[in-house]
This record gives C-alpha cells, sequence and structure tokens, in this order.
C-alpha cells in the first residue's frame, strides 16, 4: 500500500507540474503524451512477446513519439498514412519472420493507445482558457473511478463482477466508484468555481455525466486490458510504478474515458469558453 501511495503521488504531481506550467511551456503536455504513449507501446509489445520484432516496433515507437505533436494538422494524417504503409511493407519484406497476425495486433495497438491519449491535447483546446481544468477531469475521471472501486471493494467486496477475468473486481466496488467519481467531479467543479470567485460558471451535470459514464468506461478499459494480460499469463504490463505496475496499468481506463470527455464537451462544455 505504501508503494502505492506513493506511485500515486508522485502521477499527481506530474500532472500538477503540467498544470503549473502549461502557459509557459504548452508543450509539456505533448511532451508528456509522447512519453506516455512509448512506453505504454513498449509495455504491450513485451507483453505479447514480440519486443524483438524490431522491424515492427521502431516505426511504431516513431509513430507514438511523432503524433502527439501533430494533433489536427494535415501532418498528422501523414503520419497515419507512412506508418500503415511502412508496418504493411516491413510485413510483406519480413514475411518469412513476420506474421500478419504479430503485425496486426502491433499495428492496432499502437493506432489504439497513442490516439486515444492524444484526445487530452483536443480537450485542452475545447476548454479554451479553462483547457487544463478540462484535462485534469479527463484524467481524474478514470482514476478516481479505481480509487473508489479500490476502496468499496477491499472494505464490502463480496460478489464478483468478472472472476475469470479479474478475480479482484467485485459489484460492490462497482458500486463504490461510480459513487466516488460522481461526487468527485461535482467537488472538482465545485472548486474550480470557488478559485475563481464564483465568477466562472461551471455545468454540474456534464460534470456528472462525465463522473457516471467515465467510471463505467474506466471499468471497461481496465476489463479490456486485464484480458490482454490474462492472455498473456502476466500480472503487470511492467513494474514502473511500484504498487501500480506499469504505464499501461495506470493508462488503461485513461485510454477509454478521454475520448468520451471530448466527445461530451464538445456538446456540453464544461465551463464558457
Amino acid at each position: 500500500m505504501k508503494s502505492r501511495v506513493i506511485s500515486a503521488s508522485f502521477l499527481i504531481l506530474f500532472l500538477a507540474a503540467i498544470v503549473v506550467f502549461n502557459d509557459i511551456f504548452p508543450l509539456a503536455l505533448n511532451i508528456a503524451v509522447a512519453v506516455i504513449s512509448v512506453f505504454a507501446v513498449i509495455e504491450i509489445v513485451k507483453a505479447l512477446g514480440l519486443a524483438r520484432k524490431l522491424v515492427l516496433l521502431t516505426p511504431s515507437l516513431v509513430f507514438a513519439a511523432v503524433t502527439p505533436f501533430l494533433p489536427g494538422s494535415f501532418w498528422h494524417s501523414i503520419a497515419y498514412y507512412v506508418y500503415t504503409v511502412v508496418l504493411f511493407s516491413s510485413l510483406i519484406l519480413y514475411h518469412e519472420t513476420v506474421t500478419f497476425r504479430e503485425a496486426g495486433v502491433i499495428y492496432s495497438m499502437t493506432i489504439l493507445i497513442p490516439t486515444a491519449l492524444e484526445t487530452l491535447l483536443s480537450i485542452r483546446t475545447i476548454g479554451g482558457s479553462h483547457g487544463m481544468f478540462y484535462v485534469i477531469i479527463a484524467v481524474f475521471a478514470a482514476w478516481v473511478s479505481d480509487v473508489g472501486a479500490f476502496a468499496a471493494g477491499s472494505l464490502w467486496g463480496k460478489h464478483k463482477l468478472c472472476p475469470s477475468i479479474s478475480p479482484k473486481k467485485t459489484v460492490e466496488g462497482l458500486i463504490g466508484g461510480f459513487i466516488l467519481n460522481i461526487a468527485a467531479m461535482l467537488v472538482f467543479g465545485l472548486v474550480f468555481s470557488w478559485s475563481y470567485g464564483g465568477t466562472v460558471p461551471v455545468n454540474y451535470l456534464t460534470l456528472g455525466l462525465i463522473g457516471l459514464f467515465g467510471s463505467a468506461l474506466s471499468v471497461v478499459g481496465d476489463l479490456s486490458f486485464s484480458l490482454i494480460k490474462r492472455s498473456c499469463h502476466i500480472k503487470d504490463f511492467s513494474n514502473i510504478l511500484p504498487g501500480h505496475g506499469g504505464i499501461l496499468d495506470r493508462f488503461d481506463s485513461v485510454i477509454f474515458v478521454a475520448p468520451f470527455v471530448l466527445l461530451l464537451v464538445q456538446v456540453l462544455p464544461i465551463t464558457p469558453v
């Protein structure tokens, strides 16, 4: 538990630093997304036993590192196209040692992870002058749900949710995650409004919906990657974050929650922008 708290504190401080320095160094978030994407791709490729397939791994890492710096631009589309051509050209050239299954798995995961995490950059843009508050909401809508589920499951968990995929998850934990997440989103909105002396109105309906659906999607993301880990016969993707496992163990839920937040705030903004 101690190592878990220390790792969580480090992640929160890391995010806080990005928020603080956003105005003077906005690329900090882009760099963070790129670093997380690269480590996540490495972790899942290793878990799948494909780390030695350098002809597939190398272009995948380059794609994961580059695309967070090209959101919404013409070059972003070019990056997707070039990556696709390079990867499948590698499959053709090295078809005797590389299978379609291996190329397809790496390709799909490399597209999924950076693309989902890049939505944090779009969320910041949509949020305008309050963009980093939007980013905080998107990230913590995933993390707070995990905390609520862990706490409630540890205290009252009796009924297994998906024992064949994640034996420790319980229905009681699921309910706890929903309750804490919705409450936390509303509190975040209240604190944010207070920090501006009440002059910035906050859409609590949007925050409530983020808490509700964010919690559900957090579970979907967690179980999806738990299924991958189970098929690979591993407990965690790595041990880079003591008590939490790897980068993917911490950001698997964010991969599913952040795109939802991006879609929702375009229809129901959290604040006037």
